[in-house]
Parts: C-alpha cells; sequence; structure tokens
C-alpha cells in the first residue's frame, strides 16, 4: 500500500491504458466515502476520446496533461439527479440555492479526494486541477452538463511516466488551533514559512520572477486580484446560469 507521505501529482503519463475495468472498480468504492443525506451528490464525466480531451484542454489554460492523460475525469456536484428522483416520486426538490450547491460540492470534493487515495493504492498517477472552477462554463458547455450540475473539479489519470520531488507542506502547528483559532503574529509566520521560502526551488522562482518574497510572486503573478475578481465573475455567472443562484 502506497503511503500518503509519498504523494506526488503527476503529470507526464506513461503510453499504457488505464481500463475500463480498474476505473469502474476504483470509482464505485470511491462512493463508500462520506456523503450529506447519504444523497451522492456528484456526477463523474470520463473523458477519453482526444476529440473530447482537446476540446477541454482550453478551459484548462491548454496544460499538456489534459490532451496527454490516457484518462480526464471532471468531477461534478449534482442536485440534478436528486431533484429528478424527487420529482418522479411526487416530492417537490427545493435545491437552487446557494446551500445546496455548497453540499453538493463538498460531497463531490470528498469524492475526489477518496478517488485520489484509491489511485494511489492501485499505483495510478493523476493531477488535481484547479482550473476547473477558473472558466466554469467552457466546460459546462463542452460536457452538456445540466442545471443543477456544476464542474468543481478535475483529474488527470494514468499510469506515471515520472517521479517527481515531493513538494514542501507546512508544519502542523501552523495549522492546527487548540481550542479557538489563533491569529498569527510576524514571529509565528517567520517561524512557519521560513523552510518553504528558504528552499532553493524557490528562491530561483522569487530570482526569476524579478521579486522580493516568495509571496509577492502569488500574489503579484500567479493568483493575482485582478484575475481571482475576474474569474469569480465567471464563476458566480456560472452558477446562475446552472441554477444555484
Amino acid at each position: 500500500m502506497k503511503s500518503i507521505l509519498t504523494r506526488r501529482t503527476i503529470r507526464k503519463y506513461a503510453d499504457r491504458a488505464v481500463s475500463d475495468e480498474l476505473l469502474n472498480r476504483l470509482m464505485s468504492e470511491a462512493a463508500r466515502t462520506q456523503t450529506m443525506g447519504n444523497l451522492q451528490l456528484y456526477s463523474v464525466v470520463v473523458t477519453r476520446s482526444a476529440e473530447m480531451k482537446a476540446q477541454l484542454s482550453p478551459a484548462h489554460f491548454n496544460q499538456p496533461m489534459v490532451k496527454e492523460a490516457p484518462v480526464v475525469l471532471t468531477i461534478c456536484a449534482d442536485f440534478n439527479r436528486t431533484s429528478s428522483w424527487a420529482k418522479c416520486r411526487n416530492a417537490v426538490p427545493g435545491y437552487d440555492n446557494f446551500l445546496s450547491f455548497i453540499n453538493a460540492a463538498t460531497d463531490a470534493l470528498l469524492y475526489a479526494q477518496t478517488l485520489c487515495n484509491l489511485m494511489d493504492e492501485e499505483g495510478l498517477g493523476y493531477c488535481y486541477l484547479g482550473t476547473t472552477v477558473y472558466q466554469p462554463q467552457q466546460i459546462i458547455d463542452i460536457l452538456q452538463l445540466p442545471r443543477l450540475v456544476m464542474p468543481v473539479a478535475t483529474l488527470t489519470v494514468g499510469w506515471p511516466a515520472e517521479e517527481p520531488p515531493l513538494s514542501d507542506r507546512l508544519p502542523l502547528e501552523s495549522f492546527v488551533h487548540q481550542e479557538t483559532y489563533h491569529d498569527y503574529l510576524s514571529s509565528d509566520i517567520d517561524t512557519y514559512y521560513i523552510y518553504k521560502e528558504e528552499l532553493e526551488e524557490n528562491r530561483h522562482f522569487v530570482e526569476i520572477n524579478h521579486k522580493e518574497t516568495l509571496a509577492q510572486v502569488f500574489t503579484d503573478i500567479r493568483y493575482t486580484r485582478k484575475d481571482n475578481e475576474m474569474m469569480s465573475e465567471g464563476l458566480l455567472e456560472a452558477l446562475r446560469h446552472q441554477g444555484f443562484l
């Protein structure tokens, strides 16, 4: 059994198929994860064809692994199925609201994480694409997602063709709070972030981006206020389009 302590994000995949039998078994087993009201408020769209992967690629900023991975899984928050069930059973659903989206998104992300754990155990590699919520309307249109279905995560999946170094993580004491939340002093930030900031690759990252600190790379280049606000508007519009707002 592969340890979570050696988990790596895999972006390069071997020229080897991921069988339907294996993938279906893992997706079925992942359904044992926690779910609100035992409703399983998620759906998964499996993309294997080169044509469909090419259509999805721009929605993920043309990251190469979208086209190169044998399988792309789009994990969706789904209240459409539950609402359809209610209507077919003489019940009136009331799930076209933001709370229902949060509940379904939580279900979907829990499912995605459980699936990742199971894929780790099988030796499969994967990359979690946060870009799913950056331009969701493109994904909605390509995958023909109906009302009350919203993409929240994407996994590219295949057999690893690389073994990248482990990425750094903050220490336990930086994110665990006992009894109540304790806000951070500047001295705490120094203690918790010094290891990350002193890594050679991160120092190089700062240098090539002509910044003074690693934090500036994130705020000024990678995740800017302008981009965050623009993509927030797109996300809100997609939620309105899908009936959650």
